[in-house]
């Protein structure tokens, strides 16, 4: 089993949507108000082969997202992308020997739009999100929040991921991606309700593959949240489980936005 790190471009974010400033209705709306910008961060991707077939974390970034809808205020003021047809998954993958019909299943931690944006490259596989999250994302209040429901293809038809009574570590529920065992879903929300994430275990070790559940591995460390989580309660006992998992298991933590995880290009893991 492989797993690929795929950077799908560029994002600039304000400083307050990384690390939270204030509190309640002040630390969600900082984000807008902030005049300081992140530097460049990556957008990463995960391409998993398995010997069940190619599981993707994530399409990442796509060019479309040069030019979004004005009338919305965040995009207007809060986030800058940078990337080229080239740098989407799709001719990523494609340089890597993996063609979009290899790709079985794609797993979504969430349905922001550089995470799903690259969605156009896998018609022909099944798509998972979870099902809070697919209602949360659609019609116009998945709009105002944020999501682009109407850039979705024609044919994305999300099956809904739930999970079952089955702990990994601190996490009381998960769900099996591969039918054995070792990719494996966990609920991670905080940047939003329903985010997941992926677990792909080797052994006794953990390649955590994060989403946005932090934007680096420091802010999980230290229990940081971001501007933009719904609730800061169940966003700091998501970081806190985390943050369990890696202290009772070696686990390789991976999200989105670090730049540490680039650590990870290609990484061969002994099938279990």
């Amino acid at each position: 089993m492989r797993i690929h790190a795929i950077r799908t471009g560029s994002v600039r974010v304000k400083t307050a949507q990384v690390t939270a400033k204030g509190s309640g209705l002040a630390r969600q709306a900082a984000p807008l108000l902030d005049d300081q910008w992140t530097e460049w961060l990556p957008t990463y991707a995960w391409a998993v082969e398995h010997n069940e077939g190619v599981i993707v974390v994530d399409t990442g970034s796509a060019a479309h997202l040069q030019s979004l809808p004005k009338w919305h205020p965040y995009f207007r003021f809060a986030v800058q992308f940078d990337i080229e047809p080239e740098q989407e998954i799709g001719p990523q993958l494609r340089s890597l020997g993996i063609r979009s019909r290899d790709v079985r299943k794609v797993v979504l931690t969430h349905l922001h739009i550089d995470h799903d944006a690259g969605l156009r490259h896998f018609p022909d596989s099944a798509i998972f999100a979870h099902s809070g999250e697919i209602r949360r994302a659609s019609g116009l209040r998945g709009r105002i929040l944020g999501y682009l429901p109407a850039r979705w293809s024609k044919w994305f038809d999300p099956q809904p991921l739930e999970f079952e009574a089955r702990p990994l570590g601190p996490f009381a529920r998960s769900r099996q991606i591969t039918s054995s065992g070792d990719v494996i879903s966990v609920p991670t929300p905080g940047h939003t309700p329903n985010h997941i994430s992926v677990v792909v275990l080797d052994g006794e070790k953990a390649i955590f593959l994060a989403g946005d559940a932090s934007y680096t591995e420091r802010h999980m460390l230290d229990m940081r949240i971001d501007g933009v989580s719904a609730d800061e309660t169940i966003a700091m006992k998501t970081l806190s489980h985390i943050r369990d998992l890696t202290w009772h298991r070696p686990t390789v933590y991976l999200p989105t936005r670090d730049p540490q995880s680039q650590r990870l290009q290609t990484r061969l893991v002994s099938l279990v």
